[in-house]
């Protein structure tokens, strides 16, 4: 594809990406927006994104505005609760009657119920035009890492998973009760794994410690792993560096590797340490491309830099596995609940104690927008898209939905304390307390953002794209 083919390419998946963030932030809001309008409220902003606007212009009374901080949305309703600090002074200076609570309740609610509105749109979407699995249906461990927790515990190779801690697992990854999900989303300081065993007249129960591997002081915590992969259906030369020995002798990106010096090759692992093994002799390569078979013998050189490395033929080699990506049908009821399970397994794991799942897992608008662009680059990408709607949507709600300052949920926990009080809360008070808690959310948001960057330009660690990762 030509540069400026591919410029565009990018830019208009980016289009797509900012689009879509603020689809979701203006029904949020909008909601907000029509149920302030119903009751009589007075609006003085309807603004997407935080911060000065960058473009501005007033109808009806109200403001309509962009902000520069590309981060929500609100609604500047002074009859709420103020908050001049985030949203900029009141645009009026005349005094404003009160609001009885349930105009509050119903005004704060809103905008959560739009959310929810909008998920089940895209999810009746989904249902008729369906969604890939993405699931690696395999249990069957096809790599154990030498001297890893799983080869410690006693894990093999051709080892079928059943279990993990007690549950029930299905496939190896893509679903919460797949085996790296279950490893991951472990708790406690040890994981049991009940397996089948061919040869064994029963499952064998093994306990099994876990590593989490070092990272960068920018980067995420890398998650819970014990060192074991799925079988794999072939391995890919997925990169062949340019002038390497590999390249020379005639092997390309995409080739499909049979056999090295004659014997199968089951997983990358097993190639590169045959290639370590053979030195600088001459090495037999069998492979396949574009449905052909084909063979060559390499012989590899050990590179100048970096040092130490030993004798290297040039490719990087990527495990290649079966992925169920059927298109599935589910109902849009059924997509809600799945949504509102994987946040309450999300949430109960961020705070529990025994996990080694935290704030800094969580990502900002650049981590959820890349996620959203590698949807785009993939088959099926408006599938994928509706599919993460109705998650980003219900996550949306629900955490809107939390009694906690300056959220939609903490507006409705005030307007009912005020109801049972018969008062308002005090005007100055309520002020520090949504500033301060937007500021607490706002530094929350930049510690997983920086996260986000991180991992994905520190070079490495969790944000680095890896085809099949070990768990």
């Amino acid at each position: 594809m030509p540069d400026f083919a591919k410029l565009l390419h990018v830019v208009l998946l980016v289009g797509v990406v900012l689009i879509s963030f603020n689809l979701i932030i203006f029904v949020h809001e909008l909601g907000h927006f029509l149920a302030a309008k119903w009751r009589g409220l007075k609006v003085e902003r309807f603004q997407i994104w935080f911060g000065r606007p960058i473009w501005k212009k007033t109808i009806g009374g109200v403001q309509y505005g962009l902000g520069w901080i590309p981060a929500g949305g609100f609604v500047a309703l002074p009859q709420m609760a103020p908050m001049e600090a985030i949203e900029g002074g009141n645009t009026s200076t005349e005094p404003l009657p009160p609001v009885k609570p349930l105009d509050k309740i119903i005004v704060a609610f809103a905008g959560p119920l739009f959310s929810l509105l909008l998920a089940l749109l895209a999810a009746t979407i989904v249902w008729q035009i369906g969604k890939p699995a993405d699931v690696w249906p395999s249990q069957v461990i096809g790599t154990v890492e030498k001297d890893s927790p799983g080869e410690k515990a006693g894990l093999r190779e051709g080892d079928k998973i059943l279990k993990i801690n007690g549950n029930d697992v299905h496939g190896f990854r893509g679903r919460l009760d797949a085996v790296f999900e279950q490893i991951v989303l472990s708790e406690g300081d040890s994981i049991v794994f009940t397996v089948e065993r061919p040869g064994e007249p029963r499952p064998l129960t093994l306990t099994s410690t876990f590593e989490i591997e070092p990272t960068k002081w920018f980067q995420r915590r890398a998650l819970r792993r014990v060192g074991i992969g799925p079988e794999v259906t072939g391995v890919i030369a997925s990169l062949v560096m340019p002038g390497s020995p590999a390249e020379k002798a005639g092997l390309k990106a995409g080739d499909r590797l049979l056999r090295s010096d004659g014997q199968p090759v089951p997983n990358s692992r097993v190639f590169l340490d045959r290639v370590k093994a053979a030195g600088t002799r001459p090495f037999a390569i069998d492979y396949e491309r574009d449905g052909q078979p084909a063979s060559l013998t390499v012989e590899a050189k050990v590179p100048v830099s970096p040092a130490g490395k030993g004798p290297m033929i040039g490719i990087a080699p990527s495990d290649d596995t079966y992925v169920d990506e059927t298109l599935l049908h589910p109902g849009p009821l059924a997509q809600v609940r799945d949504s509102l399970n994987t946040m309450w397994v999300t949430i109960t794991r961020l705070v529990s104690p025994k996990s080694n799942i935290g704030i800094d897992h969580l990502s900002g608008p650049i981590g959820i927008g890349m996620v959203k662009y590698a949807m785009l680059e993939m088959d099926h990408p408006l599938n994928r898209l509706l599919g993460f709607f109705v998650l980003f949507n219900v996550n949306l709600a629900v955490f809107n939905l939390l009694p906690f300052p300056v959220l939609d949920g903490g507006h409705i926990t005030l307007a009912v304390a005020e109801s049972i009080a018969r008062r308002p809360v005090r005007a100055r008070f309520l002020e520090w307390l949504q500033t301060g808690c937007a500021v607490l959310l706002m530094s929350v948001m930049l510690y997983v953002t920086s996260k986000d960057i991180g991992d994905r330009f520190g070079g490495g660690g969790q944000g680095e794209p890896i085809v099949f990762p070990q768990s």
